[in-house]
């Protein structure tokens, strides 16, 4: 759907509840705040099963100008980030595409649409969901402390998740790019990067997966199945080797998956939203058979938490 704001949204409950729209929460016009408990990171935390939300460029110090430094705040002032921001600062330089520019975006986060995970309309660091939401530079340290959560969303600044080009476009592999092209390239570098620190894990290594997802694609007229996306999964539990799957898949397919993998369900034990429609497929055909089943989920959780 477009635009991506209700992707996300989609991602937690296999539904937008009629959200079309790219505003920040507790924003007019409203609709983008949800107060039902019928969405994925409820039930992980019904079910005792932990989540984390890390963002690139939130719960960063200011300089006296107001504008971000590389500065990580100590973890007592971390706060909900409920609304976007962006700018150019000269103390602030992005360890991905080495530029001053930043730029975070509340909707590519559906966890900040839900009342249960932003918690209220309170943006200080009283807000009792702080912790939920760590800066992207957390990640590395719970990764080499082997305290990531069960499930984690990643999301990149619009500069590095092939949304928005640098003003002065990128240079990647000894090619400077401008315009879409800069924009994928930053992409790219990205996942280039961060992609092997995770696999290096050992939260990784003991049978953890990466999901590659995109939100939408592109075009005014895109909301079809004559258009299609990307996404890649990376695993010990895939099957590997490229394996192409030509099952048909949709964004309830991400979420019915996790349903299965974490055994969390909606009331009668159906999945959430659209992920109970017949025909829509989980990712059973991308991994090692018996993969996405909670068997032996708890028993990881409590090794890594």
């Amino acid at each position: 759907m477009h635009p991506s704001e209700p992707n996300y949204i989609w991602q937690e409950a296999g539904n937008n509840f009629g959200v079309l729209n790219d505003n920040d929460p507790y924003k007019n016009p409203g609709g983008t705040n949800q107060n039902t408990t019928l969405h994925l990171s409820a039930l992980l935390e019904q079910a005792g099963l932990s989540w984390k939300s890390y963002q690139e460029d939130i719960d960063l110090a200011k300089n006296a100008n107001g504008l971000l430094t590389n500065t990580v705040l100590p973890r007592n002032q971390w706060t909900v980030p409920l609304s976007s921001f962006s700018g150019t600062s000269t103390d602030y330089t992005n360890p991905y595409n080495g530029s001053n520019q930043y730029n975070f975006a509340c909707k590519h986060d559906g966890h900040l649409f839900f009342t249960d995970t932003n918690g209220g309309n309170d943006p200080t660091p009283a807000n009792p969901l702080a912790s939920k939401y760590a800066p992207l530079q957390q990640l590395k340290e719970d990764l080499a402390h082997n305290k990531v959560a069960s499930y984690s969303l990643i999301t990149p600044d619009q500069f590095n998740d092939s949304h928005t080009a640098l003003t002065n476009g990128f240079d990647y592999h000894g090619v400077h790019y401008t315009g879409d092209q800069s924009a994928v390239a930053q992409g790219d570098n990205f996942l280039a990067t961060i992609i092997p620190e995770i696999m290096r894990s050992d939260a990784y290594k003991d049978d953890g997966a990466i999901v590659i997802w995109w939100d939408e694609s592109e075009g005014t007229n895109a909301n079809d199945f004559s258009h299609t996306l990307e996404e890649i999964v990376i695993s010990p539990l895939a099957k590997g080797n490229a394996y192409e799957s030509l099952v048909n898949y949709t964004h309830s397919s991400d979420l019915k998956s996790w349903e299965e993998l974490f055994g969390v369900y909606a009331p009668g034990h159906v999945f959430l939203g659209d992920a109970n429609s017949p025909g829509t497929n989980d990712f059973s055909d991308l991994f090692k058979k018996g993969a996405l089943t909670s068997k032996g989920w708890r028993e990881w959780t409590n090794k890594h938490e």
